[in-house]
């Protein structure tokens, strides 16, 4: 969770990082800390990745991730957290709120929650999962990076017959 500064007061981005592609799967912004705000993110992330497979869901020790609630929505899911005043085990999703802040929030003087989802979406959206490049995945975009992966791995399969 990040926290972003509107003339209204705060607002708060729960989001969801795939780390073999860097592509942002869920995210959900809101006026509030509570741990609601992060299970409709990691319900957003469960309907879109429709994955069978364990999947380890990584976070730090706030309050919302050690809560009844999210224990119950990750039952399935192997949790891991950070070390206590770590933030560095969380390092992919540091490094992306501190993104979209300098890299585009910052830019505007936002009035309210309705004016920074705009915003966020639009990053999000039309540019970060769509366009910005990434290190980790050899100098292209995560959706391009996932794509390369599903046809490589398609085609492998339709080989092994």
């Amino acid at each position: 969770i990040t926290y972003i500064w509107t003339i209204d007061g705060f607002v708060y981005l729960t989001s969801i990082m795939d780390l073999f592609s860097r592509k942002i799967i869920a995210w959900t912004l809101s006026k509030t800390l509570e741990v609601s705000c992060v299970i409709d993110t990691i319900n957003k992330a469960k309907a879109r990745r429709n994955i069978d497979q364990p999947l380890i869901i990584h976070s730090d020790r706030g309050s919302q991730y050690v809560a009844t609630e999210y224990k119950k929505v990750t039952e399935n899911m192997q949790r891991s957290y950070s070390k206590k005043a770590f933030p560095w085990d969380n390092a992919c999703i540091e490094s992306f709120h501190s993104i979209i802040k300098r890299e585009w929030l910052n830019r505007f003087k936002i009035h309210d929650y309705k004016q920074a989802y705009r915003l966020i979406f639009e990053y999000l959206e039309a540019f970060y999962n769509t366009k910005r490049i990434h290190s980790h995945c050899n100098y292209m975009s995560p959706n391009e990076f996932e794509r390369l992966y599903k046809r490589t791995h398609t085609e492998a399969e339709l080989l092994a017959g």
